[in-house]
């Protein structure tokens, strides 16, 4: 492995920790802020934040990429992460932190420069692999992250940003002393109509047929951001779970869902064929999340965790499935479709889930994902209409 690939690769893990970091005492640091009793709202509302900083400069910060380099546009990410992190650790009131979540959400293009530079180094036969092990490495992060987050925030709230902070910094500095340039910029001029961020989604108007994959790809991003913004909301209310046990939740959960991903979606697929793998994934998860709904002790959201583990095999069918919508020539452009779905999943779905655990908290507080259930199903018919082979009109 080459000495660009392993300081990519410890930056993902890095971030991936800083990430996961704060998710089980964030809900704290907001009651201790706002001296509110149900924060839900805020949590939503910061995430959405989030969300839509990154949906509208995303694109700018890959244009910039391409027109300065990968390199400079990393660190202005990485460095951006580090301040978000401190205002988190040091804010005295919620501007400060919405502020904070602002710029994280304006410089968020850690992710997405390390794809580019992934791809600029990697010849094609060895990109699958070197994708591979990215993923694999977010999801250590991620498996690490809340686990640590728990154990320093019982220690100390603020700890945990400052670790978060400390270890963004650290990636910073690694990657301006030993990370070099994989793209010398250039000075051809910035297309300004492509940065818009809505651009991607006119495509939905020229090919109608692709509309249900795109809306379940909105919905399965949007069941997703549930997890983000109640877990630790909802493991404190029904169980009084602590930091380090809210933890060691979120990194079972994140264990359980990278193990199956890695084993489960090809055996599966071969199995039951794309559509029975779609459908199987969503009976999974919405059984365990079931469960946990009426779950009146902590050690059953634990037990249900391997069949929560058979949503993982869902969206990469999803994702396979959902290439044989359009020819070869389409692909690039569907692709940024679902991109934009993704994206706007993660602004609309926090506000949503958080809205909802706020009239449910008082109570049933597991109520929250029977409506996380409630999404799933709306995606079932559409599973069922999806053609298997190509409509006439992405093939036109």
């Amino acid at each position: 492995m080459t000495r660009s690939l392993i300081v990519i690769f410890t930056a993902i893990v890095l971030d991936a920790v800083g990430i996961g970091l704060i998710f089980p005492i964030l809900p704290s640091l907001l009651q201790e802020i706002t001296h509110a009793d149900n924060v839900a709202p805020y949590i939503g509302t910061l995430t959405a934040l989030y969300a839509v900083m990154q949906f509208i400069f995303a694109p700018v910060l890959g244009a910039l990429s391409d027109r300065l380099g990968r390199r400079p546009v990393l660190l202005i990410s990485l460095a951006g992460a580090a301040v978000n992190y401190l205002f988190l650790a040091l804010a005295p009131n919620l501007l400060l932190l919405f502020i904070g979540r602002a710029i994280a959400g304006l410089t968020s293009a850690n992710v997405s420069v390390a794809t580019a530079y992934i791809t600029d180094i990697s010849p094609e036969e060895k990109r699958a692999r070197r994708f591979g092990l990215f993923n694999a490495m977010f999801g250590l992060g991620f498996i690490i992250g809340p686990v640590l987050g728990g154990v320093l925030g019982d220690h100390w709230l603020r700890l945990p940003f400052i670790a978060a902070a400390a270890l963004n910094g650290a990636n910073l500095l690694l990657a301006f002393f030993v990370l070099p340039e994989s793209r010398p910029g250039n000075r051809e001029r910035i297309d300004l109509a492509a940065l818009n961020p809505l651009k991607p989604l006119s495509a939905v108007l020229e090919i109608k047929s692709l509309l249900p994959v795109i809306i379940l790809f909105f919905l399965f991003s949007a069941t997703g951001e549930a997890y983000g913004t109640c877990w630790a909301l909802w493991g404190s209310d029904a169980f009084h779970w602590n930091g380090l046990a809210i933890g060691l939740s979120l990194g079972a959960f994140g264990l359980c869902q990278a193990l199956a991903q890695a084993f489960l979606p090809g055996p599966a697929v071969r199995l039951l064929g794309e559509r029975g793998a779609i459908l199987t994934g969503v009976a999974g998860v919405s059984i365990a999340l079931t469960v946990m709904a009426f779950a009146d002790r902590s050690w059953m959201t634990f037990a249900v965790m391997p069949v929560f583990t058979l949503g993982g095999i869902g969206v990469p069918a999803l994702q396979s499935l959902a290439t044989r919508q359009v020819d070869e020539g389409g692909q690039g452009q569907f692709q940024g479709v679902l991109a934009s779905a993704v994206s706007l999943a993660s602004i609309v779905a926090p506000l949503g889930f958080s809205s909802i655990y706020f009239l449910v908290r008082q109570e049933w507080p597991g109520a929250i994902w029977l409506s996380v259930v409630a999404v799933y199903a709306l995606a079932v018919p559409l599973v069922l209409g999806l053609g298997l082979r190509k409509p006439a009109a992405a093939a036109s």
